[in-house]
């Protein structure tokens, strides 16, 4: 059974790699514009199937496609990747000294011996960052590392000194819900 993971992300391919599983990468090249028809709550899970679509419709035979996508979102409003730093200091001067959400939807598709089988879900976390003085902020975004993470921050990363607490999955807000496709796909390898 071949598997692929329709993302280009660095993180969520270490995180894929912790299943000890063997797996190759295909970007979807998705467009990841929100459909303002679905709540925020839904825009991951949207998200998700349409690379992993993409990634299946270029692959074939009995092979297991797993698409994952992470949004922020604090009182119905989107924070996804920051256009400059100026944006991205104020994403995080809006998220700071408040709990926000962070949304990874996974859908996985299956093909075994002819059957399709799809899998769409999320998984959503609270996040709560400190307070932070303009200069912490302007520090961070010195390092040049928030350009591609949604909100303008990374957990896993020099930005951790910063996360209070967070109530969810650890993994999901890094990129990938390891737990949840692990319980899938666990099936069909």
């Amino acid at each position: 059974m071949k598997i692929f993971l329709a993302s280009k992300s660095p993180r969520r391919r270490e995180l894929l790699k912790m299943l000890n599983i063997d797996f190759d990468i295909i970007d979807s090249n998705s467009d990841e514009t929100i459909n303002p028809n679905l709540s925020l709550q839904e825009q991951s899970k949207n998200l998700a199937f349409m690379k992993a679509k993409s990634v299946f419709d270029k692959t074939f035979g009995n092979r297991i496609v797993i698409g994952a996508d992470t949004i922020v979102f604090k009182d119905n409003k989107y924070y996804g990747k920051p256009t400059s730093s100026l944006n991205a200091f104020d994403m995080i001067s809006e998220l700071m000294d408040n709990i926000h959400q962070v949304s990874t939807g996974i859908a996985i598709l299956i093909e075994k011996d002819g059957k399709h089988h799809e899998f769409i879900d999320r998984d959503i976390s609270n996040v709560h960052i400190t307070k932070m003085s303009n200069d912490e902020i302007n520090s961070w975004l010195s390092l040049g590392k928030y350009t591609d993470k949604a909100a303008a921050y990374s957990i896993q990363d020099e930005f951790s000194k910063f996360i209070d607490k967070i109530d969810g999955n650890y993994n999901s807000i890094v990129g990938l819900p390891i737990h949840l496709i692990y319980q899938i796909i666990s099936k069909y390898i």
